[in-house]
């Protein structure tokens, strides 16, 4: 076994790889129909997801369409592969006008569709940002401060889907209700916890069980401040979704081409074949990222110390998603930089007190930890020792939410880039 460190770094391309579109899609395609075959799609796996689609899909059958991904985010093109599906790029976690222009182009495709027609839905997570196609009265510079105000309250991803399906004009099924009378293919990647296909980017193809009343109540617990003609749409009703069962949905499928699960199993296999032991917690872990970070470093200093079931030497590995809910700034303070990774590593790091023979990495499978440049970072045994000697302290930078500053100075950020593939929280503990 290699270095601790590249250990886990090697774990965590393990676990991206094994979500990469073009390894995944060719068991899930349907054979081209009697009409046209229209590709849709939002996420941040999108380009990728177009990419694979038109690698695989029969060069003699028609293709086209219209995938948004998050700039940045739209891989290099393989040479010799013709482009068939167009690729917009838009802004994530807030939503922009690029991505309000793709959504109005995406819905105008669906007009003139078919019985013979086929349309093939490519969804991975950050569509519910990249999609955004505001409801009647409500305004881009709504929904940006909507959003806005959803990321900073803590709210879960399940919480601030419900809202967003509800103001939405093409999320939350109504996609799939516009492309009637064809018929609906829908290939995605999950990056929630119990890959719920109506959470995934706010499912646009996928009856929704959530209410008005539900958005509305999410809303009013974490004080979102909207437009009262928000308030007053939402207790009417005015805004609800197609809900399971109805006939919109007829004759369509849904198929889960990655998932965090697969990828956890996939880090686990190489962890043992590197003669690790190699414990999967669970892929379904939600929570303040921080207060997540000291459940787990509870969990490594008991096996540190030959405590518990789990054997060392091995690794723990966990995925969901967390959430970072930001602390009020004080007049003129800089704003922290980081997001649910770094948040997760300052608490881990500050739990863990040094102990000796653990380290940890955490990172977003999407390459991009909130809206930095980073994926995420590691924790090593001397974190709290070096950046000691820098004249840092793990609290300062927890009040202010900014792990990126704190890790940076370490040395201790995970850069990727864009991965193309998104199935969420990755972390990894190495326990020797």
């Amino acid at each position: 076994m290699t270095d601790p460190q590249t250990t886990l770094r090697q774990l965590f391309d393990v676990a991206v790889q094994r979500a990469l579109p073009l390894h995944n899609t060719a068991a899930h395609l349907p054979s081209p129909p009697k009409g046209r075959t229209l590709v849709l799609g939002a996420g941040k796996a999108g380009g990728a997801m177009a990419q694979a689609v038109e690698a695989l899909w029969p060069q003699d059958a028609p293709l086209s369409g219209l995938v948004v991904t998050r700039y940045g985010h739209t891989p290099p093109r393989p040479a010799g592969l013709p482009e068939r599906i167009e690729v917009v790029e838009a802004s994530h976690p807030v939503p922009d006008a690029a991505g309000l222009q793709a959504a109005e182009r995406i819905l105008a495709l669906t007009q003139g569709l078919t019985a013979d027609d086929l349309v093939l839905c490519l969804i991975s997570g950050g569509g519910s940002a990249l999609l955004t196609l505001p409801a009647q009265g409500l305004s881009l510079q709504d929904k940006q401060d909507i959003n806005r105000q959803l990321l900073a309250c803590g709210a879960n991803i399940a919480e601030m889907n419900c809202v967003r399906k509800h103001l939405s004009r093409i999320k939350g099924g109504r996609l799939a209700a516009a492309c009637a009378p064809a018929r609906v293919v829908t290939l995605t990647i999950s990056d929630v916890p119990g890959d719920d296909p109506s959470i995934i980017a706010s499912g646009p193809t996928v009856a929704d069980a959530s209410t008005c009343a539900d958005a509305l109540a999410i809303l009013q617990r974490y004080a979102i401040a909207v437009p009262p003609h928000v308030v007053q749409a939402l207790q009417a009703g005015d805004w609800e979704t197609p809900k399971p069962g109805s006939s919109v949905f007829q004759g369509h499928s849904l198929h889960m081409i990655a998932t965090p699960q697969q990828s956890l199993e996939a880090a686990a296999h190489a962890a043992r074949a590197m003669g690790l032991n190699a414990y999967i917690l669970s892929d379904e872990i939600e929570g303040e990222s921080r207060e997540v970070g000291k459940v787990h470093a509870a969990l490594a200093r008991a096996v540190a110390k030959g405590q518990g079931a789990f054997q060392k030497p091995c690794v723990i590995l966990s995925g969901g998603e967390t959430t970072v809910t930001l602390k009020p700034r004080a007049e003129g303070a800089a704003k922290g930089r980081g997001g649910r990774a770094g948040e997760f590593c300052l608490g881990l790091a500050q739990a863990l007190q040094g102990q000796v023979g653990v380290w940890a990495l955490a990172a977003d499978t999407d390459g991009i930890d909130g809206v930095e440049d980073n994926a995420g970072a590691q924790v090593t045994p001397d974190t709290l020792q070096r950046a000691q000697a820098l004249g840092l302290k793990v609290d300062d930078p927890l009040q202010r939410n900014d792990a990126y500053t704190f890790f940076h100075a370490l040395g201790d950020l995970v850069v990727t880039g864009p991965t193309h593939t998104n199935v969420n929280d990755f972390r990894a503990i190495l326990i020797m």
